[in-house]
């Protein structure tokens, strides 16, 4: 019966053997380097031994220490917080439990000659730093066996652990533990076995060695950046190649890692001029003359031209603002509204155009300030009665019949008078234009409406006789 017990003993250690590779995580390895004390004297059994944990802290009395490193002990993470540990022990005997005197009721420690102590113990334990979520502190329980010798004689035992180990840092710590020990001979005293050591982790996997172990590589058989969780950056430009579409040539984080060289915003690969600062809309090539034809294509490239043209201006030969080649009478300064030949009062049609442009003047509200998109509609006025030399204007201000009739009177002479300014200002001869106010008193629309309010809000252009 009692070889069975220890051919059930050591089998339970070889199966525990045969696990440790089953995981595998950072650092699962670590070695211990500690002394040991063995106390055969709070253990429940009869003296000279003691009742349980009696006297348990007694060093000076029960404990055997030997002045030198008298422990080692291997493990290997498994997984889950469970951990594989064998560990090799000596020691000196020379304490063992307590010599009773019935007649003076003395105890004293019972001495025994130096008797050589070996341990080979293993045990599963279990971490509970998660449990308490500590990066450091470190609290555990165990359960094994053994195998120890007392002076030549050795049996089984059966072995409950309680530690603490406290972690400098990933890899370094200092660890403290005590271990019950059950014989399975009567031979073999039952004891506790208390020890403290350094432990050092090491054994992660790093296969593409760029320090970062594979488990938490993203790239672990590509050397990378810890940044970027071991992935590489090979032309470090700060994006990870399998982020970055050009990998080999540093680029922008916006262009997705590929280059602008000439910082024109369009990335080289998409850029016609790579190497000339140029406009988004003709593919990163420049256009000095502004007339929507790259310079590369534009016959006059400092010269705004029509791309029909080739970027080169179409001529005006008598100067008249129509070009020739819509010119009817291209040698004589004319009309825009004639084809470019001459005409002397504006027609009908003329008359309606102009004053579809000065009923779109847009003012400020309550003001006779012109809003700023109203500049292109007074320049095509201007344009038109440049085209008349020898006309006369009236500019007449109206207004819808919001507010009091005295305001709006002083609002539209002051419209009124804005545009005549604008003209004046913009070329046009001051004797030619007239300017007045009506008021609220002209109006086209209903005022009872937005609609109409806005149809009566107008400048109207009337020819002069």
């Amino acid at each position: 019966m009692k070889n069975l017990s220890r051919l059930f003993f050591v089998a339970v250690l070889l199966i525990s053997f045969s696990t440790t590779n089953a995981q595998d995580q950072n650092n699962p390895w670590a070695i211990t380097l500690g002394v040991n004390a063995v106390d055969f004297y709070p253990v429940g059994e009869d003296t000279p031994q003691g009742d349980y944990f009696d006297e348990y802290f007694n060093v000076e009395d029960h404990w055997n220490i030997m002045p030198s490193l008298s422990m080692i002990s291997v493990s290997r993470y498994l997984s889950d917080g469970f951990t594989l540990n064998v560990t090799g022990s000596i020691n000196r005997i020379d304490k063992f439990g307590t010599n009773f005197d019935p007649v003076t009721g003395e105890e004293t420690t019972n001495k025994v000659d130096d008797l050589t102590y070996y341990g080979l113990d293993g045990s599963v334990s279990y971490s509970f730093m998660k449990l308490i979520n500590s990066n450091s502190v470190d609290p555990y329980l165990g359960v094994g066996g053994g195998y120890t010798w007392v002076d030549d004689i050795g049996a089984g035992t059966l072995n409950g652990t309680l530690g603490l180990k406290y972690w400098f840092n990933e890899k370094l710590g200092i660890v403290a533990q005590s271990t019950y020990k059950h014989a399975f001979e009567d031979y073999l005293p039952t004891h506790f076995q208390h020890s403290v050591g350094l432990t050092l982790k090491f054994g992660g996997t790093d296969t593409d060695g760029d320090g970062i172990y594979d488990q938490d590589d993203a790239c672990p058989e590509e050397a990378g950046l810890e940044i970027f969780n071991g992935c590489p950056d090979s032309d470090n430009d700060g994006i990870q190649d399998s982020k970055d579409d050009c990998p080999n040539t540093a680029g922008l984080a916006e262009f997705n890692g590929c280059p602008d060289g000439d910082g024109d915003g369009v990335m080289d690969k998409d850029d016609k001029c790579p190497t000339v600062a140029g406009l988004k809309s003709l593919m990163g090539c420049p256009d000095a003359d502004g007339d929507g034809v790259a310079d590369g294509d534009d016959n006059c490239p400092n010269e705004s031209g029509p791309a029909a043209n080739n970027g080169c201006p179409w001529p005006d030969t008598d100067g008249d603002g129509v070009l020739d080649k819509d010119d009817k009478c291209p040698n004589e300064a004319g009309t825009a509204a004639n084809n470019g030949c001459p005409e002397v009062k504006p027609t009908e049609e003329v008359m309606n155009t102009l004053n579809e442009y000065s009923r779109s003047i847009l003012f400020q509200s309550g003001k006779a300030t012109f809003q700023k998109q109203t500049d292109q509609v007074l320049q095509a006025m201007v344009a038109i009665f440049k085209e008349y030399p020898q006309a006369n204007f009236s500019i007449e201000g109206h207004t819808d019949s919001d507010g009091s009739r005295t305001m709006n009177q002083a609002l539209s002479e002051r419209r009124a008078n804005a545009v005549r300014d604008y003209l004046i200002a913009n070329g046009i001869n001051a004797d030619r234009l007239t300017a007045q106010g009506f008021g609220e008193d002209n109006p086209i629309a209903n005022n009872k409406t937005r609609a109409g309010k806005k149809e009566n809000r107008r400048v109207e252009v009337k020819l002069k006789n």
